[in-house]
């Protein structure tokens, strides 16, 4: 009655198991991506440099129409080593799907073992016996098939498979951050020689005030606290120079790696570059919808989830039996009598293995993987808040700075006006010569200012393309 009870409970086990287990991936009600804020249009977007209606374009550093920026990032796209570490990545995921794709596939062995040998005369139970020693082999092949029942080959299969598509979404990742980090370096090196030419300019100024207050001072026209002023002043823009060579030097050194050359090796051609190209039309930015189903990021933090959500079938499927079907053939016996009739022996059958006695265990590997699929899925929505909250700051950033810039702009043309009407009126005696080197000063300070802005001006554009996520499509 026992063993009747015992097949009887094994049979329903068996049927009521003949089905994936674990929870199918469907995306959580309650996750961020679907709530309407999240697909609606950006709060920041009504802004006239921004076009929301227009989605944002795969090539976006193409809009700076800049050949020398098309072929850097061309270059940065061949050649960048985060790329071929990134790309090395997707191969070793490959690799693991190709692994656990293996198990879905009959496995065959072969075994041979010739040796010299005697057998135990305790172990064939005739204790005191003289057993032969003589040259044996044995030589066995079989071919085995894991009946996938529980769907735990699925279910691996599944997570692989989740595993290599959030890999291809990391590659993406990093090729969005390589073209945004090429772009910057060319921009940083245009703008480092623009803010150069800035400062030649106000240098070449300064030095004709200092021998035009020279030669007043040596025809008795001033004095030498005039000229004194004068240099100092001349000296204080001449400090400016060395930074901004460095910062030009530390771009063009960034950008030959990133395009996987040396330092030495940098771009002659974007050395004398002294001004970095501008936008000329509104920068396209789509919606929140567009962007959560565009950023990488997004899409390899839901991946992750559904391969966490896979593996918790894997580990349920350990609450029940495995079944394999096998078949093997061999021959055993004496090497003088190898392969004869009586040496042969086969076998063709199933077998079941269950670890009954250790379910808690079990029980406790689907809690561990049942919390893995949850810090998943709060990873999954930090990811797509993480990635609005990017982009409103970004276009609040760009949008204020395009004002700052403006207001800057304005500045600078009436310092420069109020030099030039300074410097009239000292020449006419009107005036001390004092004035004029606050008027330069300040008209110096306000062109610097403006140029520092545009810089950052360059910077925000780059910045909001990266949160907008453009640059892996295609």
């Amino acid at each position: 009655m026992t063993l009747r009870r015992t097949t009887a409970l094994l049979t329903g086990t068996l049927l009521a198991a003949c089905s994936t287990v674990g929870p199918d991936y469907h995306r959580p009600l309650s996750a961020v991506i679907d709530k309407p804020g999240a697909a609606a249009p950006f709060v920041g977007g009504n802004e006239a440099a921004f076009a929301a209606l227009q989605p944002v374009p795969g090539r976006w550093w193409q809009l700076y129409r800049d050949p020398t920026l098309d072929r850097l990032v061309q270059q940065a796209l061949a050649a960048n080593t985060d790329l071929r570490v990134a790309a090395a990545n997707i191969a070793r995921a490959q690799a693991s799907v190709d692994l656990v794709e293996q198990d879905r596939r009959p496995q065959a062995s072969l075994q041979a073992a010739p040796g010299y040998a005697q057998r135990s005369a305790e172990e064939e139970l005739l204790p005191g016996a003289a057993l032969p020693s003589n040259f044996v082999y044995s030589a066995t092949a079989g071919i085995s098939y894991q009946v996938d029942l529980v769907g735990q080959v699925r279910r691996a299969v599944e997570a692989a498979n989740a595993d290599l598509a959030a890999t291809h979404a990391a590659y993406d990742a990093v090729r969005v951050t390589v073209v945004a980090d090429t772009t910057q370096a060319y921009l940083d090196a245009c703008s480092a020689g623009r803010e150069i030419g800035v400062a030649e300019r106000a240098l070449a100024l300064q030095s004709r005030t200092t021998a035009l207050t020279r030669r007043l001072v040596r025809g008795g026209r001033g004095i030498s606290l005039d000229a004194t002023r004068s240099s100092a002043q001349e000296a204080q823009v001449r400090a400016t120079m060395p930074g901004l060579q460095a910062a030009r030097r530390l771009a063009l050194y960034r950008l030959a790696t990133l395009t996987g050359r040396p330092p030495a090796e940098f771009d002659r051609d974007v050395a004398t570059c002294s001004a970095e190209p501008r936008l000329t039309q509104p920068i396209p930015i789509g919606d929140g919808a567009a962007l959560l189903r565009r950023r990488p990021d997004v899409r390899r933090a839901e991946l992750e989830l559904r391969a966490a959500t896979a593996r918790i079938g894997v580990a349920t499927a350990a609450l029940y039996p495995q079944v394999s079907l096998g078949a093997s053939i061999g021959s055993v016996g004496l090497a003088e009598r190898a392969l004869s009739s009586d040496t042969y022996k086969f076998s063709l059958g199933p077998l079941i293995s269950w670890q009954f006695p250790n379910r808690g265990r079990v029980r406790a590997r689907i809690a561990a993987t049942e919390a893995e699929r949850d810090a998943a899925f709060a990873r999954f929505d930090g990811t797509v808040l993480g990635a609005l909250r990017e982009t409103e700051s970004a276009l609040t950033v760009y949008a204020r700075d395009l004002d700052r810039t403006a207001a800057l702009r304005d500045a600078n043309a009436q310092a420069a006006k109020a030099a030039r009407d300074a410097e009239t009126l000292f020449r006419a005696g009107r005036t001390g010569f004092l004035s004029v080197l606050d008027a330069q000063r300040t008209a110096i300070a306000a062109e610097q200012t403006l140029a520092a802005a545009q810089t950052r001006l360059a910077t925000d554009q780059v910045r909001l393309f990266l949160a907008l996520g453009g640059g892996w499509q295609g």
